[in-house]
């Protein structure tokens, strides 16, 4: 096998899970990370079980179950009865289904998972990325400093806000999507007697703008509450800021008492933008690829973003594995293997009504990014 030298930008779930499924393969991996270390910034990720089951080929599922908890459920209630429309099993279930569970997770305990898995040393930190350059025996990832880092092959993993992205297709901006995001964490205490706590709950609005999820975090010692209220700008410096928990509370003044509840509880809140982009037809130039959001970032509504993100590593780095000796055709084959599943997922988040009155999860939760046939559509709803 030809071992190959590979620069990834951007040291997020997915650049860390494709470092680590390539050098699990024997390749040489250094990711190019902007910030200067880890904290514990974000709230959740919500691991579904096609994720879970890509991570749990890597060796990371004992670490991931003893710090997730595991939804009992995936229940749609309304907003204004409390009148349940689905309810889907999960834990045990999705895991004799589908292979592997529904696990929620901070996202600091997943990134200190993968980070733990990782060849010492694999992350630069305080690494931001300018920019690229290539020819056809190789490609130069460019650091901001100047640095210049020659390698076989250049994944672009640096989000919405892409460098590599448009250093490959030229510049362009994420479209607002007239929505604002809330998050907060719960202690469980907090709501206590409160139904369905162990569950993937959302609450539906009378409009797409408005909804509420929770779900358990932590071990299930904590409760993460994400709603979302519209916004036809956003004038704000930052993407993500401290949001008013009246203001919130008073969006929601009109949704069932436990829906309310939920609010009542939240004692600090965090704010951010949501943002979409169209489908890309093409992620790959030469030997320069993009993974996850910085190829098809997505509002947060089907719980994908993360997993996505995830499948993209494994079959990206299963086809770099496969065409070693051709890494512009191994790329391609990885894009045409992701492309109409992402699109997928990106335009039913944004429609917002996936699995509102029940239907069949399986085109989601049933893909195995370990087995799926390299160079063809994966199945689309």
């Amino acid at each position: 096998m030809e071992k190959l030298r590979i620069a990834v930008a951007g040291g997020g779930v997915g650049g860390m899970t494709l470092a680590l499924a390539l050098q699990a393969k024997g390749h040489e991996v250094t990711i190019y990370e902007k910030a200067g270390a880890f904290g514990r910034i974000g709230a959740d990720v919500n691991l579904t079980p096609n994720a879970m089951h890509a991570l749990d080929g890597l060796g990371l599922g004992d670490v991931l179950r003893a710090t997730g908890a595991r939804a009992e459920f995936r229940i749609s209630r309304m907003w204004d009865d409390g009148r349940e429309t689905s309810r889907l099993p999960m834990s045990d279930a999705a895991e004799e289904k589908y292979g592997a569970p529904q696990l929620a997770i901070h996202r600091a305990d997943l990134l200190n998972a993968l980070e733990a898995a990782l060849t010492r040393g694999t992350i630069r930190f305080g690494a931001g990325v300018a920019g690229l350059a290539q020819g056809a025996e190789g490609a130069t990832l460019i650091l901001e400093d100047g640095e210049r880092i020659a390698a076989d092959v250049v994944i672009g993993a640096d989000g919405i806000h892409s460098v590599i992205r448009a250093a490959l297709f030229g510049p362009d901006a994420p479209s607002f999507a007239g929505l604002v995001s809330w998050r907060a964490v719960v202690p469980r205490a907090a709501l206590a007697g409160a139904p369905n706590l162990d569950s993937f709950t959302k609450w539906w609005g009378p409009e797409p703008t408005r909804q509420i999820v929770t779900f358990p975090l932590t071990g299930g010692d904590e409760i993460f509450v994400f709603a979302t209220t519209g916004q036809d700008g956003w004038g704000e410096e930052g993407w993500t800021l401290p949001g008013d928990v009246e203001e919130l509370r008073a969006a929601y003044a009109d949704f069932h008492p436990e829906a309310r509840a939920l609010l009542a509880a939240c004692t600090e809140v965090m704010r951010s933008a949501l943002h979409v982009r169209e489908p890309m037809p093409r992620w790959s130039s030469g030997r320069v690829t993009l993974l996850g959001d910085a190829a098809h970032p997505m509002v947060p509504f089907m719980a994908q973003g993360a997993c996505m993100a995830i499948e993209d590593a494994i079959v990206l780095a299963r086809a770099l594995d496969a065409g070693a000796q051709d890494v512009p055709a191994a790329l391609i084959a990885y894009e045409d293997s992701r492309r109409a599943r992402t699109a997928a997922v990106q335009r039913g988040s944004l429609a917002n009504d996936w699995m509102k009155q029940g239907g069949n999860a399986d085109w989601v939760y049933g893909y195995h990014a370990w087995t799926a046939p390299l160079g063809e559509p994966a199945p689309a709803a």
